[in-house]
């Protein structure tokens, strides 16, 4: 069986290995093929039984050019690179990895509202340039230093990841409120739920830990930026579609929104006319908060597993049944 590697580099940029999936056949690993769609994908597939792909796109028409492929092994949890409704039509496998980040994610999550409070990286920068040793005052700061405890943080997705955020949250001594369509005891040990607009109205910082649905997307623009309090924190590691881009961007240069911290857009990688470039008190990370090896060493060995089940007939994290 050839099983091939469409964009390996993200998820294995050379400290993890891929010799797990070798137990299975033949396995040819490109760094980068396409991000999007080109004849070049189904060239580098050619006969491969098993396409295995992070972001590189897998539709009808790479599909009908490899008539061999039978299964696709995505290595994340979203799989909307891949066309699965057409999958399904032509009986071609589509595996995701629906849990791998939780930890991470969380704590990613947090450590960009810390960022936000302390500034750490610029006062560092500032250190190294020479200015605390030639500063006629014994310490400096650049920005407000922000305390947690004692505010309220509403969590918008009290899922796992929303849940070990708060479990954070909460040991710095934050106020937890939460709102999710779905509730749970286990939830409802950790936050308090609450309907959109009461958290939107009592949050000091909000964080957006919920899926992409037709429900959700655009969820933060200028109608609910107005129910919020005056110099909110908003946190989104979560999807970056969520968030109406120009409505944020709007909301942090008038201050109503004091700063926002996140590591999505909703182009990826970001376009140079993103409004949030240019907005004040904004920062942006690269889509990193899954990286940690850790997280990515369980991406890998899920997605051998997977590749097992399907050799051994009983796919596991089916996503196109």
């Amino acid at each position: 069986m050839k099983i091939v590697v469409l964009d390996g580099y993200t998820e294995n940029p050379g400290d993890l290995s891929w010799k797990g999936m070798e137990a299975f056949g033949e396995v040819t690993v490109y760094d980068r093929v396409s991000y999007v769609d080109s004849p070049v994908i189904a060239e580098k597939l050619g006969d491969a039984e098993v396409a295995v792909v992070n972001k590189t796109p897998i539709t009808k028409a790479t599909m009908d050019a490899c008539p061999n492929l039978k299964a696709v092994a995505v290595l994340a949890t979203g799989y909307n690179v891949v066309d699965t409704a057409y999958a399904k039509e032509k009986g071609i496998v589509v595996m995701n990895v629906p849990t791998y980040g939780t930890q991470i994610v969380g704590q990613y999550a947090v450590g960009l509202l810390l960022e936000i409070c302390a500034h750490y990286g610029h006062h560092d920068r500032t250190v190294k340039e020479g200015r605390w040793q030639n500063n006629i005052d014994w310490c400096y700061w650049d920005y407000p230093m922000i305390e947690l405890a004692g505010k309220t943080v509403g969590v918008i997705g009290l899922g796992r990841i929303g849940q070990t955020s708060a479990k954070i949250l909460g040991a710095l001594g934050m106020r937890v409120i939460a709102y999710d369509s779905f509730q749970s005891e286990t939830g409802a040990k950790l936050a308090e739920y609450v309907d959109l607009d009461t958290l939107f109205a009592q949050s000091d910082v909000i964080f957006l830990h919920c899926p992409l649905f037709p429900s959700t997307e655009g969820m933060i623009n200028k109608d609910s930026i107005a129910k919020m309090k005056d110099g909110v924190i908003l946190i989104n590691n979560s999807r970056g579609q969520l968030v109406v881009e120009q409505d944020l961007a709007d909301a942090l240069n008038s201050g109503k929104v004091f700063a926002a911290a996140l590591d999505v857009v909703s182009t990826e990688p970001i376009k140079a006319d993103n409004p949030l470039l240019t907005a004040k008190n904004c920062l942006i990370t690269p889509h990193i908060s899954w990286a940690a090896k850790e997280a990515r060493q369980r991406i890998m060995d899920i997605t051998v597993d997977n590749i097992r089940s399907y050799v051994e007939g009983d796919p596991k994290n089916v996503v196109n049944r």
